[in-house]
C-alpha cells in the first residue's frame, strides 16, 4: 500500500528528523571549523553542500516513488523498524 496515514506519518516524520540534523550541523560545522583559522569557512561550506545534495537526492527518490505509487507499481518504501 503507498499511500495511507502511515505513509503520511513516516514522511513527516523523516522530515523533522532530516530539518533537525541539517539544523544541527549548520550550528556545530562552523564552531568546529573555527579552530582551523582561514580555511574553516570553505571547508564548513563545502560540508553545507554536501549535506543539501544528500536531502535533495532523498527528495528525489521520494518523489521518484510516489510517481510509481501512481502509475500503481508500487516502488515507494519506508524502513520498518
Amino acid at each position: 500500500m503507498c499511500f495511507g496515514l502511515a505513509w503520511l506519518e513516516h514522511l513527516l516524520v523523516w522530515c523533522v528528523v532530516i530539518g533537525a540534523a541539517i539544523a544541527i550541523l549548520k550550528l556545530v560545522i562552523p564552531l568546529a571549523l573555527g579552530f582551523l583559522g582561514g580555511p574553516g569557512g570553505v571547508i564548513a561550506q563545502i560540508i553545507n553542500i554536501v549535506i543539501w545534495a544528500v536531502v535533495v537526492i532523498a527528495i528525489i527518490y521520494i518523489a521518484f516513488g510516489i510517481l510509481s505509487c501512481l502509475v500503481g507499481s508500487g516502488g515507494l518504501s519506508f524502513p520498518h523498524r
